[in-house]
């Protein structure tokens, strides 16, 4: 006598996120739950016990309330059997809800809105790239949970390079990226990023937000708070994470900076600059536009066609990292923005955009960097 395996439905682990809200046979009605202390949503991370020769069907019902509605249509769930490698699977969006179906192969599998970068592998991140010759490890700071933030510095130049990802959690896509610039920094052998770092000091914070990464909040902190609203005036109460950074900026100076995130409804690699600040020159300006150039000109992994508007003179948004830095230290600064769902100039019809292709992306913009640095 067989028995059909009882189903069960997890998110309590590290950037875990679902609520269960019905299981009727095969059929599973799922919820996203909200960032804590804010109405932001949309990532979500869980696991399926007993999926095994069962075709299942997944309806996340609260997907038209999530922050991107718009991000839905033309979105692929990523799905792993061994939480390794996670391939994209048929979604499709319908009256406000996100649906896919899943034909069980092995007992247990996980699905999440992007590859998933946990609090742990960011922990053996930071410990793997510690060890490594010419790196100086400090805690800037620790966030509203008491978690470090960790910033790993490298190289002997006069230039200050800040790279800094994750200020909102749930665009995990960020940290991948700044797991390939910190390998491709510290890779001995590489003479282009060794010549790099004779002309400039790379600060690197992998993770700005550990709280809402471990919670498995898509935008905030674990006050609920958008750190990337808070860097004009940054508070121990509501975003230490912020303020331990700038104050370690405002030490060292800022040359060049380079924020990463994720976008939920352009299928593009793009960069969003520093339009409007009040201190705006064409000069200063035309180091951002040319570092976007000679990227697209580097990978067909990015593209300079589609992106976000640009602020009108002197309206741009000082609360936002890539102003204020630039503003504050006159930096070369930028955000660079990659999909959830594929870079469809270059598309991968099983991977869509990944944490590997993040990765390659990193090593590309480090290259361009060294082109540029001498002038920056």
């Amino acid at each position: 006598m067989t028995h059909t395996p009882l189903l069960s439905i997890n998110a309590a682990f590290d950037s875990g996120n679902i609520a269960v809200s019905a299981v009727e046979g095969d059929r599973v009605t799922l919820n996203i739950r909200q960032d804590h202390l804010s109405d932001f949503y949309q990532w979500f991370h869980f696991r399926v016990a007993g999926a095994r020769g069962r075709t299942l069907t997944f309806r996340i019902a609260n997907a038209g309330g999530s922050a991107y509605p718009f991000g839905w249509p033309g979105y692929k769930v990523r799905v792993s059997t061994d939480r390794e490698t996670w391939r994209m699977a048929p979604t499709r969006y319908v009256d406000g809800a996100l649906e896919f179906e899943w034909t069980g192969t092995s007992e247990l599998v996980w699905f999440a809105y992007f590859q998933p970068y946990t609090m742990e592998r960011h922990d053996a991140l930071v410990a793997r790239i510690a060890g490594q010759a010419g790196v100086t490890h400090r805690e800037l700071g620790q966030s509203l949970d008491g978690r470090a933030i960790d910033c790993l510095e490298i190289g002997s130049g006069p230039k200050h390079v800040w790279l800094y990802a994750r200020q909102h959690p749930g665009e995990s896509m960020a940290e991948w990226f700044m797991e390939g610039a910190l390998e491709r920094l510290t890779d001995a052998a590489d003479p282009v990023t060794q010549a790099l770092l004779d002309k400039a000091t790379f600060h690197c914070v992998p993770n700005m937000n550990p709280d809402g990464s471990f919670r498995g909040h898509l935008r905030t902190n674990a006050a609920g708070v958008n750190l990337n609203r808070e860097w004009n005036t940054p508070t121990p109460e509501k975003s230490p994470e912020v303020l331990c950074v700038r104050n370690a900026m405002d030490q060292t100076g800022v040359a060049f900076a380079m924020d990463v995130h994720g976008d939920e409804a352009i299928a593009a690699n793009f960069l969003a600059g520093f339009e409007g600040i009040p201190s705006w020159t064409d000069a200063l300006g035309a180091k951002y536009y040319d570092f976007g150039r000679r990227l697209e000109a580097h990978t067909p992994d990015f593209q300079t066609a589609l992106g976000y508007g640009k602020a009108a003179p002197g309206k741009a948004n000082l609360t936002m990292s890539t102003n204020q830095l630039a503003e504050r230290f006159g930096a070369v600064s930028m955000t660079l923005e990659m999909p959830f769902k594929d870079h469809d100039p270059n598309p991968d019809a099983e991977f869509g955009w990944s944490g590997e292709r993040s990765k390659k992306l990193a090593h590309a913009c480090l290259e361009v960097l060294a082109e540029m640095i001498d002038g920056i």
